[in-house]
């Protein structure tokens, strides 16, 4: 197949945003937010005013907020460096998978001014925060009760801790009775 007939038959990149858009009923405004670009550059973008983004961080974003693959844009190159596996992350979004809960659904339970870090978040580019109410707001979208999320900021915390030079095993008599403290304090601040 040549080439030409290869973009003729693909989606062009900017008619996929524009469906998406129209599909979700989402304001350019709202997504330039959530993407982390100017109105301007969306209606640039989608009228191809300019060329369709070609930087990975823009594209990754789009695509998160779009529940697709980067790749599935012709302008994405795939990184040299893939993105480390991160089971807490998977979790949370097996359980939005699981809940039938769109990335862009999800986008719209936070306040606008920090959709964006929550994209950079679910795209791997931003670590899971540590604090437990931040951790306890993503389990309270995904209607998690208290134990699952006191175990997922466990092994959020946990996870710090050993990249930070915590040993896990040698500390694991004193992680155990800090995390028990922790739980009846979290259990009992919960009722």
């Amino acid at each position: 197949m040549s080439i030409q007939n290869k973009s003729n038959t693909k989606e062009k990149s900017s008619t996929k945003v524009t469906n998406f858009l129209e599909k979700n009923n989402l304001h350019k405004k709202e997504f330039a937010q959530m993407v982390g670009v100017t109105l301007s550059y969306v209606y640039n973008l989608i009228d191809e005013n300019i060329p369709f983004s070609s930087r990975g961080t823009t594209l990754e974003r789009i695509a998160t907020v779009m529940d697709i693959l980067p790749e599935e844009f012709d302008e994405y190159l795939i990184q040299e460096e893939p993105t480390p596996y991160n089971p807490i992350l998977d979790k949370i979004k097996t359980s939005l998978k699981n809940k039938k809960i769109s990335t862009l659904d999800f986008l719209k339970m936070f306040e606008r001014k920090k959709r964006l870090d929550i994209v950079d978040i679910l795209r791997g580019a931003k670590p899971i925060p540590i604090d437990y109410e931040q951790i306890k707001a993503f389990c309270d979208i995904l209607k998690m009760d208290t134990e699952e999320s006191i175990n997922l900021w466990r092994e959020r915390l946990t996870e710090h801790l050993k990249n930070n030079g915590f040993d896990i095993e040698k500390e694991k008599e004193l992680l155990d009775e800090m995390f028990k403290s922790a739980k009846k304090y979290l259990e009992k601040k919960s009722t």
